[in-house]
């Protein structure tokens, strides 16, 4: 026998147990809201993480933040085209590459992925490096290199003496 629509034991089954309890609803859909004569898309507010971090009020239209996008693309590969013309001078040439992956990465997920990857990395390493077995193996390496600069400079001075060939 099914439950009249009347009666008023919602959530009990015919026989007078409790139902299982319903699922979750699903998200809310993005949906056209017409604001004085535009239309806009609305869009139910992200949860923190990957993705945009536009302001809101860019994220509400759906022109200005392709806009936003691009800028923040254009910026960001521009930053990171610096450093790496920057890598074999002297400077910081790594430290704006990882400026310009940090700009990108306020748009852009793939971004953030590889920036948090990039982050996990350099800690690995920075660990690493001041592990004792890894600093004297690092101070054995540089210790024999310095070894042959010392008898490739006197190698050199023994052949041609103080003075330069040109």
């Amino acid at each position: 026998m099914a439950p009249n629509r009347d009666d008023h034991s919602a959530g009990q089954t015919p026989s007078g147990t409790a139902a299982a309890p319903l699922p979750a609803p699903p998200p809310e859909p993005a949906r056209p809201v017409a604001d004085g004569g535009a239309t806009r898309v609305e869009r139910p507010e992200r949860q923190p993480g990957y993705g945009s971090k536009a302001p809101a009020f860019i994220r509400r239209s759906r022109s200005l933040h392709l806009a936003w996008r691009i800028g923040i693309m254009v910026v960001g590969c521009a930053v990171i085209a610096g450093g790496v013309l920057l890598l074999p001078l002297p400077g910081p040439g790594w430290a704006i590459i990882f400026a310009g992956l940090a700009i990108l990465a306020t748009e852009f997920a793939w971004a953030q992925r590889l920036l948090h990857w990039t982050r996990a990395k350099l800690t690995e390493y920075a660990r690493r490096a001041v592990d004792p077995g890894v600093r004297q193996r690092n101070l054995a390496i540089l210790a024999g290199l310095l070894v042959l600069l010392a008898v490739g400079v006197a190698l050199y001075v023994w052949q041609w003496g103080w003075t330069l060939p040109w």
